[in-house]
């Protein structure tokens, strides 16, 4: 090879135009995966244009999570229908990548504004309003189970969520029969349940309606106690229970620390005197 630099690069001019540091220039030349187009009598490396689509290649396949390894050996082997079905298998990777990407995203997205609306409630009020219908995906019947039947049932209720795709950042809730309620039963849950946004699962609607809200802070066990003051609102209000009552948490261990400054959102649903039966 003449030694002429001619329109070579330098190892410093190459890696300059590739934006990486010599350093990764020296070891892809030390594993033989990318090596200069000749050196000189002095040992100094020289690089052609050429080889800065080699280069463009290997960085392709690496962002692709290809191991080192096993782009050298397709380097030194390729062929046409070889890059063909190597680039068709990491396009579909990508996708599902993207996916999953997308569904992260979605659930940052939703961590951030249920946190924003939750920094300017006021937990101290109750609130009566006008909800509309919401898709709700269901856990088996926990109604009268035992402590140990309860963990299995929501161990299990966590792998479904994850396969269907259906965590996209809202919490895991619990929905008490309005019998229950009428009972003073608030810990005996009927469904746990999450907001479903996939179509082809199977779902219960939440139905639209007249909901109160009330906030209890800090631990389940004291829990009646703010089911207390949304009975005592109601029935200041003319107000009765309608159908049922739907629990999550809106602040926990994600967002703040410890159980006690943990915040649950209750809503009942609710009907007005006069629309009682």
């Amino acid at each position: 090879m003449n030694e002429n630099r001619g329109k070579y690069f330098t190892t410093g001019e190459f890696a300059d135009l590739c934006n990486v540091k010599k350093q990764t220039l020296f070891h892809y030349d030390d594993i033989g995966l990318l090596s200069p187009e000749f050196k000189n009598h002095k040992g100094y490396r020289f690089y052609s244009f050429n080889q800065y689509e080699v280069f463009t290649v290997i960085e392709l396949l690496k962002t692709m999570d290809m191991p080192l390894k096993e782009i050298k050996a397709f380097m030194s082997d390729k062929t046409p229908a070889e890059l063909t079905s190597l680039l068709k298998r990491k396009s579909k990777e990508l996708e599902k990548k993207r996916a999953e990407l997308n569904q992260i995203q979605k659930l940052i997205d939703t961590k951030i504004a249920q946190t924003e609306l939750a920094i300017i409630t006021d937990f101290t009020q109750i609130y009566l309003e006008d909800l509309e219908a919401r898709p709700l995906y269901l856990s088996v019947p926990i109604l009268n189970c035992s402590d140990r039947e309860y963990v299995k049932i929501l161990s299990s209720f966590s792998k479904e969520i994850s396969q269907r795709k259906l965590n996209l950042g809202n919490p895991v809730g619990a929905l008490i029969d309005r019998s229950q309620i009428l009972n003073q039963d608030y810990e005996n849950y009927t469904f746990l349940y999450i907001e479903a946004h996939n179509e082809n699962v199977s779902i219960f609607s939440r139905p639209s309606g007249l909901y109160l809200t009330g906030y209890h802070l800090g631990s389940e066990d004291t829990i009646g106690e703010t089911y207390m003051k949304l009975m005592n609102y109601m029935s200041e209000h003319n107000l009765y229970i309608k159908g049922n009552a739907y629990e999550e948490y809106i602040l926990d261990e994600v967002a703040v620390n410890g159980i006690d400054h943990y915040v649950t959102q209750i809503q009942v649903e609710v009907e007005r005197e006069g629309n009682k039966p």
